[in-house]
């Protein structure tokens, strides 16, 4: 079989983009996206009660006005379908707690789906999770071509924002029902507006943390919209010469193969695709999943640990890591989300990671701060793998417990809950949902929460999708 070259990659994604039906998609994958759907509506609505920065972003949007075409989630208010995508696809990171896996590839285009199939109309289930599909599908194989080991820490980008642009603007174009030439230039038009630079102080730039999908997800709408009016766009923008991997990636071999090989046939986002069952960043997954083996399977009394070393993982884990007193004591709900060492304290202080852990009291509890005190971090002599997403540091991270009795235990997690050979299940996901939205700004009656779970189990079978949202928006 020979191997794909980078000719004409942009117009080959737009021509996939355009024409893919739901019948062409596994049973499988159509499971899977059902499940992002529900995870996503979860976490955007949580965040709106949550976040401090949620009040923020939906009062400047919806006091700017405008024409009343799709919901602000959690708060009721229908804005422009642009507008609503940047306010929920911004609430969609703000807890951390969205999935995993080429970047948060459901934040990037569920709620980009929600704005238009609420602003069309009529848009029936089998469409929209075509729709979703093809968006994370591209976003995923995007970002699994890319050589570079770590790319996101040595490169300086957020996958989630970066190549959201192009994911967006696919889900978008196919709810438009672009044509292949008109989906080319809505890729096109949403490379132009590329972003997501790491660069960040510590404390300052929280918010900005949180808002990745909220800028993707605008300019997602934008592009199809303008492309199905005609604008053109960029050519090329995946291969040319001022393209997404050499302008950005600084790369000019990427694994083309990856990016449009089997492309139909193939689905790359059910081999990495994860569900987060804790609410912290996806370098803490691995973490996690280590102090909690540890914890259960040992049996091991707080109180009675000395001291924790993390060592190794990727260049995100170390970031987690330090400045270490700063890790140990954050002062916000973003940055303790942001924290190996706050984070796997709160899991052997207490044998569980929940949204309350990140709450004032939870960052104030003497417990996990006595606790965070006994972590450090170590380099580890393991080289990362390939790829910018947390799933890197899978295989590459160890913790290490010692005990005042001077026994060891260690623990090099090889997957992490909620991972494709670690799946989570329906119910847990159910139950996840429930609790995020009990945190809606605007709360939202029981009977409305289990019929959106409902809803969204016979999604395939929907005339319209914005039934949806309309049941999420009923008052308690």
């Amino acid at each position: 079989m020979s191997k794909s070259t980078g000719q004409n990659a942009t117009r080959t994604l737009a021509d996939y983009a355009a024409a893919i039906e739901y019948d062409a998609l596994p049973t499988t994958l159509v499971a899977l996206i059902k499940q992002c759907v529900l995870d996503t509506l979860g976490v955007v609505i949580g965040a709106t009660s949550l976040s401090s920065e949620a009040r923020i972003v939906a009062d400047y949007v919806m006091e700017l006005g405008g024409r009343r075409e799709s919901t602000v989630l959690g708060f009721g208010q229908k804005v422009p379908a642009a507008w609503a995508a940047f306010a929920n696809g911004s609430f969609g990171h703000m807890l951390d707690y969205d999935d995993t896996g080429g970047g948060h590839v459901s934040i990037t285009t569920i709620p980009v789906a929600f704005s238009l199939a609420e602003k069309l109309g009529g848009i029936s289930g089998r469409d929209f999770i075509a729709a979703i599909a093809c968006g994370m599908e591209i976003q995923t194989r995007l970002s699994l071509a890319i050589p570079i080991p770590d790319w996101t820490m040595t490169e300086g980008w957020f996958a989630t924002q970066l190549l959201g642009y192009l994911s967006g603007s696919a889900t978008a174009g196919r709810l438009l029902r672009l044509d292949a030439h008109q989906m080319a230039n809505a890729l096109g038009i949403g490379f132009n507006q590329m972003s997501g630079s790491r660069q960040m102080a510590v404390g300052e730039a929280t918010h900005m943390r949180s808002m990745q999908a909220g800028f993707s997800g605008q300019g997602s709408v934008l592009a199809a919209q303008l492309a199905q009016r005609g604008i053109i766009g960029s050519k090329d923008v995946i291969e040319g010469r001022y393209g997404l991997f050499k302008t950005y990636v600084r790369t000019n071999e990427p694994d083309w193969d990856t990016i449009v090989g089997e492309l139909g046939r193939r689905f790359r986002i059910l081999e990495t695709h994860g569900f987060k069952v804790w609410p912290a960043c996806g370098y803490t997954r691995v973490t996690n999943a280590a102090a909690l083996r540890l914890r259960t399977e040992h049996g091991l009394d707080p109180e009675n640990i000395e001291s924790v070393v993390v060592i190794g993982g990727t260049g995100g884990t170390r970031l987690l890591s330090e400045p270490l007193e700063l890790k140990r004591r954050p002062k916000t709900s973003i940055d303790g989300k942001y924290s190996i060492p706050f984070t796997t304290a709160i899991m052997l202080a207490k044998g569980s990671v929940t949204l309350r852990d990140y709450t004032d009291a939870g960052l104030n509890d003497p417990a996990v701060l006595r606790m965070a005190e006994r972590i450090t971090y170590r380099e580890g002599s393991t080289p990362p793998r390939k790829g910018g997403s947390s799933a890197a540091s899978i295989g590459t991270t160890t913790i290490e417990i010692r005990m005042h009795n001077g026994q060891v235990f260690a623990c090099t997690p090889t997957s992490v809950p909620g991972d494709p050979s670690n799946p989570a299940s329906s119910e847990l996901l159910e139950q996840k949902f429930r609790d995020c939205v009990s945190f809606s700004a605007k709360p939202i009656s029981a009977r409305g929460i289990e019929r959106a779970i409902a809803l969204i189990a016979r999604l395939e079978t929907l005339p319209d999708v914005a039934d949806i949202i309309a049941t999420l928006s009923t008052p308690a």
